[in-house]
C-alpha cells in the first residue's frame, strides 16, 4: 500500500483521521494576485502546446506557478519535486509526491516542517487526487513530528492543472474546500496560496 492506496474511509479507520467538506477560506481574507510577467508569458505558451499527459501539466503549468509564488516571496520556501516521502511505511504512508512544500532552509534533503503538498491528479480525476493528497498530508504531518518540527496545519492541493481543490489537516480532520477553482481564475489561485505563505510566515519567521 502506498500513498495512491490510501482513500479518506482508510484515513478514518486506520489513523482516525476524519474528513468534512467545508468553506475553507474567507473569502474577505482572498486578495486576488496577479501573476508576473514571466508566469504570464509561462502560461500563455503552455495554451499553445498539446498538454495530454499529467508530467506536461506539472511542467507547464503547476512548477510555474509554484516558482511564481516563490518568487514573490523571496525564496520563503523551497519546492521538493517527486521526492519519495516516508512517513510510515509499515502503514502505507511512503511514495513519492509531486510537490512539496517546505519551509526553506537550503537542505538537499526534504525540508522541515513541510507546510504544504500539490498534487497532480491523475487522469483529470479530482476526487481520486482529493485521496491520495489527503494521505500525503498526513504522512507530511507524521514526517514532521518524527523530525521535531510539527505545525498545526498542513495545506493541500490537488490539480489536474486546469481545476484545482485546495485542502486543509488541522486536529485529526482533513478539510476539503467546497470550490474548485479553474486555471482562468489564475489571480484567486494564486491569492489563496499567498494566504497559506502568510500564515506561515506569521508562525515560522
Amino acid at each position: 500500500m502506498a500513498y495512491s492506496d490510501i482513500t479518506l474511509t482508510d484515513l478514518k479507520r486506520k489513523f482516525n483521521i476524519g474528513s468534512q467538506i467545508v468553506d475553507l477560506f474567507d473569502k474577505n481574507q482572498i486578495n486576488p494576485l496577479q501573476p508576473d510577467t514571466f508566469l504570464q508569458q509561462q502560461l500563455e505558451e503552455a495554451g499553445e502546446l498539446p498538454m495530454k499527459s499529467e508530467k506536461s501539466r506539472s511542467e507547464l503549468v503547476v512548477f510555474p506557478i509554484l516558482m511564481n509564488l516563490r518568487r514573490t516571496n523571496n525564496d520563503f520556501f523551497t519546492i521538493h519535486s517527486g521526492d519519495v516521502l516516508k512517513a510510515d511505511e509499515e502503514n502505507g504512508l511512503t511514495g513519492p509526491v509531486d510537490f512539496i512544500l517546505a519551509k526553506d532552509n537550503q537542505k538537499y534533503s526534504i525540508n522541515t516542517p513541510i507546510t504544504t503538498i500539490v498534487d497532480q491528479a491523475e487522469n483529470h480525476d479530482i476526487e481520486f487526487g482529493i485521496y491520495r493528497c489527503a494521505a500525503q498530508m498526513y504522512g507530511a504531518f507524521l514526517f514532521n513530528q518524527q523530525l521535531n518540527t510539527s505545525v498545526d496545519k498542513i495545506y493541500g492541493c490537488t490539480t489536474t492543472g486546469d481545476d484545482w481543490k485546495f485542502m486543509c489537516l488541522e486536529n485529526d480532520m482533513v478539510f476539503v474546500d467546497q470550490a474548485i477553482y479553474y486555471r482562468s481564475d489564475i489571480e484567486k489561485i494564486l491569492g489563496i496560496f499567498q494566504f497559506i505563505i502568510d500564515y506561515y510566515k506569521a508562525i515560522l519567521n
